[in-house]
């Protein structure tokens, strides 16, 4: 992900974690695994890392990676976009 500082700069933190249920939509959940896993991370921290990258007004996305995610939508068939943010209904 974009914006990431060795742990010289930036020293580990300890959190506490919750687990939580969350719907999502089915497509958009294979991007964000898929992409996950290309970076050999759990889904949680990867959310983690988007939500404190957009919180700072942050891009959390290298070139790189939007080329990945582009590839990752595309095998996904996953159209959405950000106009279509909270615009979606259950099937």
């Amino acid at each position: 992900m974009a914006g990431k500082q060795s742990t010289s700069q930036n020293p580990l933190r300890k959190v506490e974690r919750v687990q939580t249920g969350v719907r999502i939509e089915k497509r958009l959940l294979k991007v964000l695994k898929g992409l996950a896993e290309y970076h050999d991370m759990t889904l949680g921290d990867l959310i983690e890392g988007i939500v404190l990258h957009a919180f700072e007004g942050k891009a959390p996305f290298s070139e790189q990676n939007m080329k990945k995610i582009k590839d990752l939508k595309s095998i996904y068939e996953l159209d959405l976009t950000w106009q279509d943010s909270h615009k979606l209904v259950e099937s």
